[in-house]
């Protein structure tokens, strides 16, 4: 977002994010804390992740050998930033773990809060 976007959606009142739009800590609040010094230090807070069963399933995948987090949101959702949103749908921290083994069966789901239309 450019500074005179931001600029302009503070100046509406309107809650700016630290992080793009893409990120998992989008619309995640920062804080601040004092170092040992007094300096203020910034941080995110905590971000929950939801259970998997609040996702929309569109399509289960296959792992391949040599398949990253990455390429595969990039397939999938057109973003390869997105892999998180991967990591989230499959209930592990580490996306790595995504495509560990090959031949596991992976959920590519909608974005958490967007319901889906099974009758599509």
């Amino acid at each position: 977002m450019t500074d005179i976007s931001r600029l302009f959606l503070q100046q509406a009142g309107l809650k700016v994010s630290a992080f793009a739009p893409n990120s998992r800590y989008n619309g995640i609040e920062t804080g601040t804390i004092e170092d040992k010094n007094g300096e203020p230090v910034a941080y995110v807070k905590r971000r929950f992740v939801p259970a998997p069963a609040s996702f929309f399933l569109l399509q289960k995948h296959i792992v391949s050998q040599g398949e990253r987090p990455d390429l595969l949101a990039q397939q999938y959702y057109n973003d390869p930033e997105k892999f998180w949103q991967i990591a989230d749908a499959n209930a592990v921290l580490d996306a790595d773990e995504i495509v560990d083994q090959p031949g596991k069966s992976i959920h590519i789901t909608l974005p958490n809060g967007i319901p889906g239309n099974s009758h599509a």
